[in-house]
């Protein structure tokens, strides 16, 4: 059980590390300073963004459920 939860934390990090960077930027930090300002009217519509938005959360909820299953194996050994 520990090597499945240990697989899926691996897998739903690097996923959700890319559908982090997938967002498009809101404000004027980073993403405008190498020139994501420029490039945000090219980026899709809002279904796009609504969808890539659930599609995180769920990543992000399974994430932590794989965090939580973890700590519990590992308090109880």
């Amino acid at each position: 059980m520990e090597l499945v939860l240990n697989v899926l934390l691996v897998l739903s990090s690097t996923i959700l590390i890319v559908l982090i960077l997938l967002h498009r930027g809101k404000g004027g930090g980073l993403s405008s300073m190498f020139g994501g300002a420029v490039s945000s009217s090219l980026s899709g519509s809002s279904v796009v963004e609504k969808n890539l938005n659930r599609l995180t959360v769920f990543c992000a909820l399974i994430w932590s459920v794989c965090i939580v299953g973890l700590g519990i194996l590992l308090k109880v050994n």
